[in-house]
């Protein structure tokens, strides 16, 4: 009897290698947590927890303040888990009123970013919104939903101010630097 030997192993070894390198050409940048809260809407008296929303930063600001997590121009990214089922009309309302509490009037590029929402977000639906500092650019991603892109400087602080500035929640926004140093 002739034993022939798998050259398997050594085929998935040498994939595995070279799958890593590539990988590791495109990695994302690390982010750090600076801290997680829950959305709520108050209804009369009743409070309704909307999502779940955590905000991470490449670099961190050299001071703990709202301000500075706006300002600062590096990649961070909002990541929301949705907690009960909220329909489209509801969520681009609210977003689109954020932007007007903040004083932000750019009427295309909220289209554009809120075009992300393409239907209802169901409970346990994950949002992620990310400002990627080289491009100048921040992505909303709505899983099983839709994805767009708004390039701008202007925009992605806009888009910040929204948790970190005027906001009908503020302790949302102490949540969100509660990590932070």
């Amino acid at each position: 009897m002739k034993l022939v030997r798998s050259k398997s192993p050594a085929l998935l070894a040498a994939f595995a290698a070279i799958f890593l390198a590539v990988a590791s050409l495109f990695a994302l940048p690390d982010y750090t947590l600076t801290g997680t809260g829950v959305r709520v809407r108050t209804v009369g008296t009743a409070k309704i927890d909307v999502y779940r929303i955590s905000h991470y930063m490449e670099q961190l600001p050299s001071t703990r303040s709202k301000q500075a997590v706006i300002e600062m121009d590096t990649g961070k990214k909002f990541v929301w888990t949705m907690l009960r089922d909220v329909d489209r009309g509801s969520i681009v309302k609210a977003l689109r009123d954020a932007y007007a509490m903040n004083g932000y009037a750019d009427q295309t590029k909220i289209a554009r970013f809120v075009s992300a929402f393409e239907g209802d977000l169901k409970a346990g639906a994950e949002v992620t919104i990310e400002y990627d500092a080289r491009a100048k650019a921040t992505t909303a991603k709505v899983a099983g939903g839709g994805t767009a892109t708004v390039g701008g400087l202007d925009f992605m602080k806009a888009t910040w101010q929204i948790w970190f500035g005027k906001i009908d929640q503020p302790t949302l926004s102490d949540e969100l630097i509660a990590k932070l140093p």
